[in-house]
């Protein structure tokens, strides 16, 4: 991705506390014509009968995270088809990140995972002002992450990165992001 992108969908996703609502707003903040679109602004919008997904999931919250993530790919790709580069914000991760990506009809896509280990995780949640995990425990959306997702995109391990340098690594590592529509 160059200068002057033009109109794209990025999308950023990792565990709890990975770093992606800063790192999504920092990328946007330097790209020429970028728009921040926060998957969890989604979920946030149900003002009554949300139910959040659980280690057990139940169907109603597996519906209600499908909605929230078919909306999003429809504003990433409305902000894409009106000129700008989407970043989309959120948790994608197991099989949930190739049907992301098949809900996505912007092209060009890219897919961006930010992994940082479990103790850098432990340690960013830590210093946070508001808690992800409750029912959820580090190491099995870690596991979901490093085990469930398949592998496309470009993977970053971010243990040891500031923001900005994660941001330097993502706009360097564009053409591995790079979504094929192979």
């Amino acid at each position: 991705m160059n200068a002057e992108p033009g109109p794209a969908v990025v999308l950023i996703t990792g565990v709890m506390a990975a770093g992606k609502s800063t790192v999504a707003q920092l990328l946007a903040e330097r790209l020429p014509r970028a728009a921040h679109v926060r998957g969890d602004l989604f979920r946030r919008m149900i003002v009554s009968g949300r139910e959040e997904l659980m280690p057990e999931e139940t169907e109603e919250a597996r519906a209600q995270l499908d909605l929230r993530q078919r909306l999003s790919a429809l504003v990433a790709d409305e902000y894409a088809r009106a000129g700008w580069t989407a970043i989309v914000q959120d948790i994608v991760i197991g099989e949930d990140l190739e049907r992301y990506v098949a809900r996505v009809r912007t092209r060009p896509m890219y897919v961006v995972v930010l992994a940082p280990s479990t103790e850098a995780v432990r340690a960013r949640e830590a210093a946070r002002h508001k808690t992800g995990y409750g029912a959820w425990t580090v190491e099995a959306l870690d596991r979901g992450l490093r085990e469930e997702t398949p592998d496309i995109g470009l993977y970053i391990d971010t243990s040891r990165q500031t923001p900005d340098e994660t941001v330097a690594t993502i706009l360097a590592g564009l053409a591995q992001a790079r979504i094929s529509t192979d």
